[in-house]
């Protein structure tokens, strides 16, 4: 072989295995190590629970989960057994400290009322109930219709009010009560969170008015401030004017009295009240 085409194949192939070496160099100290993420096993649900149930072992399995873990998940299943469930679990599903009642506070839907406020419960007519519009969670208005005291037959008629906005929904379901011949019937219920003055305002109103449900978007939590809406509006009337009361006043009440003295003879005037006088 050429001394010189040698010289050239050896210097070529040395100055490739020195670049191969650089670029080997360069890519290794870019190259990063994924670090191995942690894995945690956690308690979770072992089948659907619903709300108000008291957790048992059972109901509860563990998973797996890599990396950061979720805020409040319980580690251990003692610190879940015994507690309340005051929203709905799934299966699979970490249970967290957020979705249980406090520990001794027991279940049922009285662990989901928060300090402070109350649950009362509402009759819905069977189209909202049956439906199956109205479930835990979500918004509703309250709305009364009924005649205003004091109306004495006003050509105004019923009126419609919005009584309460923003309300949370606790639960829903049937309630077993008697009808006016004493026979068992089903009855839709839904429970609301309310605070103690909107319990009184919701027990006066659904006793001597009609009271209804309406949805809102759970996002939508501005306050709006409707006029009543009257029977007589419907169909096309203008509403009745406010009636003020005016006291009429009366003439005062005079004492005619006679007086004779000798042959004279005279009458004197006293309102009521100069009498004594």
């Amino acid at each position: 072989m050429n001394r010189r085409l040698f010289t050239i194949l050896v210097s070529a192939f040395i100055i490739a295995a020195l670049c191969s070496f650089v670029v080997y160099r360069l890519v290794s100290r870019r190259m990063v190590v994924s670090p191995v993420a942690k894995v945690t096993r956690v308690v979770a649900a072992a089948t659907n629970i619903p709300l108000g149930s008291i957790l048992q072992s059972k109901d509860l399995s563990s998973i797996e989960i890599a990396g950061p873990l979720p805020n409040g998940v319980i580690l251990r299943p003692q610190d879940a057994v015994g507690r309340g469930v005051i929203s709905s679990l799934y299966a699979g599903e970490p249970i967290l400290n957020s979705r249980l009642a406090p520990p001794g506070s027991g279940g049922g839907l009285a662990a989901t009322i928060p300090t402070g406020m109350r649950a009362v419960a509402v009759r819905v007519d069977q189209i909202i109930g049956v439906a199956g519009f109205v479930t835990p969670g979500m918004r509703v208005d309250v709305l009364m219709s009924g005649t205003p005291p004091g109306t004495n037959g006003n050509a105004q008629g019923t009126v419609t009010k919005t009584l309460l906005q923003n309300i949370e929904v606790l639960s829903a379901g049937t309630d077993i009560q008697k009808d006016a011949e004493g026979k068992p019937k089903q009855v839709q219920v839904v429970n609301l969170l309310v605070t103690p003055e909107q319990a009184e305002q919701l027990s006066l109103a659904g006793n001597q008015t009609h009271i209804q449900l309406v949805l809102r978007n759970p996002l939508d939590t501005q306050i709006a401030k409707p006029a009543e809406t009257s029977l007589s509006q419907l169909f096309g009337q203008p509403p009745a004017p406010k009636r003020t009361y005016t006291p009429v006043r009366r003439a005062p009440t005079v004492y005619q009295v006679q007086v004779l003295n000798g042959s004279k003879q005279s009458e004197a005037k006293f309102p009521v009240g100069e009498e004594k006088q």
